[in-house]
């Protein structure tokens, strides 16, 4: 099959049944609904510019497996080169959406899932990788997105999953047989999950023999039986029946995360990636999390750019933009954006081939690129927020401003400099408190683990007993 298209995208997903549940309610098809729509058109950017030849090196790759033409977001890093076209990809899009596009997850999991398979198999003789690369031919020959499924709800942090009260709060192993197995437990924050065609299932922390039913890692179609999705609430969500006030209309906020329910669903063995080898998972929750957390100098830095663009905007509506201390807050705005970028940059420059051929991060630069994250976005919206003003967070709505009876008050008293519209002020400033204020900030902080999870792993990388050799050499300080 060839490179899909974003109509084709989402005629595809039409053909699937999952069972997703808002508000209470059943969604009969995820296409077309209103509040999910909007992380759909997201999504089907990512395949209409692998069709798109000023987009098409970045969003598309060669396959190492069948030598085929396939979208990136499906590709096995071969080289640093890959590692920086995924970061340029990244910013690409999001400066095309300004939103999360939920790709990432997945294709993260499958860079993560076949390096440790690879490394399971050479230790202990199985036939995981073998598997893998099946699974994974599969999924480039059709061009499915992927949703990663890594975080569990946790239960007690203090308990590990095979001391929990209610052993559910894991993903576990309930059933094995010479089919398959059958797993229970849910997953959390699925970015994409409700527009994907498949999950990858991974243990979500390092585990002990005793918690070996938790080491599990599978793939099953979002729509299997016994899967559940709950649609979690955004921000002013309800707002995408509206188009001015919703301030990304077509994008939306975030990635339309969701809570899944795996309730005895039954995984054949072909898609079955470990099973019970403890001393591993741990190494594939670290590869996955350094692979994700490079992302975000690259989709962040897109999305900055937006804002920076927003700001600027709105200091022309404002009538402020010549003003030096506005000038020097879009510059601190372009600063700690390029920042992002360079840090993400640099752990895939740095990066280095594992035992699989597959290429890897430097986990180091990784984890300090997301822990700019966790701190600049913040700053950076703080910033547009001081540009843009506090009516950003009050104005009246689009209906006011279209009611023949106040519309007129609105349009007079909420005009900025007489060059420019009403509209265009207060649609500008819809798409700042869009993008710079709520489940935005939140998924900052915590997308890809959170900030005390990225510190856990700078200090294990960042050989700290080499640096005080150093300094002791330079301080004549002989060791013993």
């Amino acid at each position: 099959m060839a490179l899909k298209t974003g109509n084709e995208y989402m005629e595809a997903l039409k053909q699937l049944h999952p069972i997703v549940y808002f508000k209470g309610e059943k969604i009969d098809c995820v296409v077309g609904h209103p509040l999910i729509q909007p992380h759909i058109n997201a999504a089907a950017m990512t395949y209409d510019m692998a069709h798109d030849p000023a987009s098409e090196d970045l969003v598309t790759a060669t396959s190492h497996l069948t030598g085929k033409k396939i979208s990136r977001f499906t590709h096995i890093h071969q080289s640093t080169d890959d590692l920086i076209k995924k970061v340029k990809m990244l910013r690409a899009i999001s400066q095309r959406t300004g939103s999360c596009y939920q790709r990432c997850v997945g294709f993260d999991a499958l860079n993560a899932i076949y390096s440790t398979a690879f490394d399971i198999d050479e230790k202990l003789g199985t036939d995981y990788f073998k598997r893998f690369c099946k699974y994974l031919e599969y999924i480039q020959e059709e061009d499915l997105m992927i949703a990663g499924a890594m975080t569990d709800p946790k239960g007690d942090r203090g308990l590990p999953p095979s001391k929990q009260e209610d052993p559910d709060m894991f993903v576990h192993v309930v059933d094995k047989n010479d089919k398959g197995i059958v797993i229970r437990g849910a997953k959390m924050h699925m970015t994409g999950m409700v527009n994907s065609f498949e999950m990858l299932i991974m243990p979500t922390t390092a585990l002990t023999p005793q918690d070996s039913a938790y080491a599990v890692c599978c793939a099953v179609p979002v729509d299997a039986k016994g899967v559940i999705h709950i649609f979690g609430r955004q921000t002013n969500d309800e707002r995408k029946w509206d188009t001015m006030d919703q301030g990304n209309a077509k994008y939306g906020v975030v990635g339309g995360e969701c809570l899944t329910i795996l309730e005895d669903v039954f995984v054949p063995w072909d898609r079955v990636f470990m099973c019970g080898e403890t001393e591993f998972a741990g190494l594939l929750v670290e590869r996955f999390a350094s692979l994700h957390r490079q992302n975000y100098g690259g989709c962040k830095g897109g999305v900055s750019d937006i804002i920076i663009g927003a700001a600027a905007s709105m200091a022309d509506y404002n009538g402020v933009a010549k003003a030096s201390h506005i000038k020097d807050k879009i510059t601190e705005m372009v600063h700690l954006t390029e920042t992002l970028y360079c840090c993400a940059l640099a752990c895939s420059c740095d990066g280095y081939q594992l035992p699989s051929g597959a290429y890897y991060v430097n986990p180091l630069l990784a984890n300090v690129d997301k822990q700019n994250v966790t701190r600049y976005i913040y700053e950076i919206s703080r910033l547009c927020h001081d540009i843009a003003g506090g009516f950003i967070a009050t104005m009246p709505s689009e209906q006011d401003l279209k009611d023949p009876e106040v519309g007129k008050y609105v349009e007079k008293y909420l005009r900025g400099s007489s060059e420019y519209g009403t509209e265009e002020r207060m649609r500008m400033a819809r798409l700042i408190e869009n993008m710079t204020g709520g489940t935005a900030l939140v998924e900052s902080m915590h997308g890809a683990g959170s900030p005390q999870a990225q510190r856990v792993v700078m200090a294990r990388q960042a050989n700290v007993e080499y640096k005080k050799k150093l300094a002791k050499r330079l301080a004549g300080i002989e060791e013993e």
